[in-house]
């Protein structure tokens, strides 16, 4: 079953950054898409099985802080 979790990403302010950040999480297992709003600062990750962690991460390691 699939379930979506959202973070706000405040350092995103560009479409670079919004790409850096799907890449990231379109890396991690079990995520089916990855959904980004520069206006809300949202992101909202789709997929099964997600683990908050792992999503925290590849958000890190793109270089923006997930809140």
């Amino acid at each position: 079953m699939n379930e979506d979790i959202t973070y706000r990403v405040e350092e995103m302010t560009c479409a670079h950054c919004e790409q850096a950040v799907s890449r990231g999480l379109s890396l991690v297992q079990g995520v089916e898409s990855v959904d980004i709003d520069l206006d809300t600062k949202r992101v909202t990750v789709t997929g099964e099985g997600l683990d908050d962690t792992d999503l925290r991460r590849a958000i890190s390691d793109a270089g923006y802080e997930a809140a």
